[in-house]
């Protein structure tokens, strides 16, 4: 078969379900040095305006305000000792203390404005992030292959999108603009009180913030667990609750509302008592750290009253002191939730990234090319070329499958659930590529062209057509989202639709509900044609197209189809053989092989064949209903 057979493209495994990403609960927190050079990463693709002025300045304003939050306390220092000192002359006294308190008010003042001013600068910056991730990785995901989307639970990836986002905008603002600078006023402190006061000062100011923080540390990577068994227990519940909304039909058809209610609520249940764990373990926290603080405020006013006794400080000095190491202990009462959130927002950015390193099975070539249309309206063709295809899940698939559907011809394809029908029109789709043989589309094989131009150059009609919750207007013109009002018409009377759209009383602009279920089984198929038809394919593929409608309108719109095949070629898959007895082709599968090819007149008279004996059972039906 020109040597296709043994080049054995075998594509990657199936992609399984999303593994950790949707548990969320990996075992290893991310690398703290490779989360920071994928969210600075993140930061450097943004494509945010002015992106390196904005960083420069909101670093420059966050660090400016550390330093005169540090010399702040300095001043009203030397303010008290002013007027401490010059006991003598009031009014010169009261002039300098005066000086001095309006110096710390001023700098006071300016050290609480320039961090707000820093988040103004910086905010664009962190939204352009936070979208950028969100965009992205929207985009990617739908790139992904079938089996992804075929094994993925909606609502759990929905929330890690969420959250992964979500942490972007939160590790910009709490490593950034928070932890980093409070190391730094931690040093400009130690500096201060070691320079101007003693050194025992700086050291007790450093020794403070240190046990702080590894007691904090500590704690709260013993309390990460707990927010690890809430964040499974939310997507637990997220996943629960979506699969039940989209599926509600089915869970009131079976009487399954109180069911599906109850395995809700154990999900809550289990997210609920994480919760309290985790609250529990908070306050204890807290009072660690509340213990830890004031323990060093102790030491550092029994000190300084030491010092100020002897004569070597003044009663300002002490107050300094003091102050200083109250507005340094101001930012560390965040730590121990920054740490944890911090720790919490790596897992969630790195789950994001999890799904981002997801590659597709099916993906374009590097040296893809478009898919050229020819100028005359006939219709392509399509060649399966000794195909063989299994999915991972099923024992059997397709083995060499060999037919070609020429310019303006209709082939049909039928036989039993589960004889490979629906792999073959994902196949000719390209939503799977086949791990031997190949598929061609105008001579071309459909790996080499780009995955756009071939499926614009097709269109389905799947057995269940899946709408969007907007309008019958948005949903025929998805195809072509240009398509004029007139196109649109066209398309709705080609389905036989139109009368109906005009009975609506917002005619197409009503919109159809979630997936579509304001519409009967029927309007929804007739909708999926005419987007179908919109599209002006050269190539239909109709996979049971007619099942859900009635007799009456299954043989108008098949009156229509015929008239649609016209500069076309269609592929149809059908199990009623009365719908594809004018097929030029028919192909009929069982256990993933062609096992019998021929017109509707040349396969019924085979005595014993496959598709005779469903005709007969058919026909027999149909008489018999008669």
């Amino acid at each position: 078969m020109r040597g296709e057979r043994g080049r054995g493209r075998n594509v990657a495994p199936a992609t399984k379900a999303l593994d950790g990403a949707v548990a969320d609960t990996p075992a290893d927190t991310p690398s703290t040095w490779k989360a920071l050079a994928d969210l600075f990463g993140v930061v450097g693709r943004s494509g945010a305006p002015q992106l390196r002025l904005r960083i420069t300045a909101a670093l420059t304003l966050t660090l400016l305000g550390k330093a005169l939050g540090v010399a702040a306390p300095v001043l009203l220092g030397i303010a008290v000792n002013e007027l401490a000192a010059g006991q003598g002359a009031a009014v010169a006294v009261g002039w300098g203390f005066a000086a001095f308190a309006l110096g710390w008010a001023g700098v006071r003042f300016l050290s609480s404005v320039t961090p707000q001013l820093s988040d103004v600068v910086f905010a664009p910056v962190r939204a352009a992030a936070q979208r950028k991730m969100a965009a992205d990785t929207f985009s990617h995901t739908l790139s992904l292959s079938l089996d992804f989307h075929q094994t993925k639970r909606s609502g759990a990836l929905s929330r890690i999108m969420e959250r992964g986002s979500r942490a972007v905008d939160f590790l910009l603002r709490i490593i950034v603009f928070n932890l980093a600078p409070t190391g730094i006023e931690l040093i400009l402190a130690a500096g201060v009180l070691g320079a101007r006061y003693d050194w025992r000062f700086a050291a007790v100011a450093v020794a403070v913030v240190v046990i702080y923080a590894a007691v904090t540390f500590g704690m709260a990577g013993w309390r990460l667990e707990h927010r690890r068994a809430m964040n499974a227990a939310d997507s637990e519940a997220a996943g629960l609750s979506v699969d039940a909304l989209l599926n509600y039909e089915t869970v009131k058809s079976f009487g399954a509302e109180t069911r599906t209610s109850s395995r809700y609520d154990q999900a809550l249940t289990t997210y609920v008592q994480a919760a309290l764990k985790a609250n529990n373990s908070l306050a204890m926290l807290n009072g660690i750290q509340a213990l830890i603080m004031n323990l060093g405020l102790a030491i550092m006013a029994v000190m300084a009253g030491f010092e100020a006794a002897a004569g070597r400080l003044g009663p300002g000095d002490v107050m300094a002191a003091v102050l200083i190491l109250i507005s340094l202990y101001a930012p560390l009462n965040i730590l121990g939730f920054a740490y944890r959130e911090i720790r919490q927002g790596f897992i969630d950015m790195e789950e994001l990234l999890k799904v981002t390193r997801q590659r597709p099975q099916v993906a374009d070539a590097p040296n893809a090319h478009d898919l050229v249309r020819p100028l005359d309206a006939r219709g392509g063709c399509l060649a399966f070329e000794d195909v063989s295809f299994r999915h991972d899940a099923r024992a059997a698939g397709l083995e060499d499958v060999r037919f070609t559907l020429e310019p303006g011809q209709t082939v049909a394809l039928v036989g039993p659930s589960g004889a490979g029908k629906s792999t073959v029109v994902k196949l000719a789709l390209r939503l799977l590529d086949p791990q031997t043989g190949r598929v061609t589309i105008d001579g071309e094989d459909a790996m080499a062209v780009t995955q756009a131009s071939l499926r614009s150059a097709m269109s389905l009609v799947p057995q269940d057509v899946a709408l969007f919750n907007d309008t019958l207007r948005s949903n025929i013109a998805f195809a072509r989202p240009e398509a004029s009002e007139e196109d649109i018409w066209q398309a709705a009377e080609a389905a036989e639709l139109a009368t109906f759209i005009r009975t609506l009383p917002n005619g197409l602009d009503t919109k159809v509900g979630e997936r579509g279920l304001k519409l009967s089984g029927g309007e929804r198929q007739r909708v999926g044609i005419a987007r179908a038809l919109l599209a002006d394919p050269r190539i239909l593929i109709l996979d049971e197209a007619t099942s859900a409608l009635d007799s009456r309108t299954e043989q108008a719109i098949q009156k229509t189809l015929r008239k649609a095949r016209a500069g076309r070629s269609t592929l149809v898959v059908a199990h009623r053989l009365s719908t594809v007895a004018d097929a030029d082709l028919i192909l009929v599968l069982k256990d993933g092989r062609v096992v019998e090819r021929g017109t509707h007149t040349e396969l019924v008279a085979r005595q014993g064949g496959e598709y005779a004996t469903l005709w007969r059972k058919q026909t027999r039906g149909s008489a018999l209903k008669a």
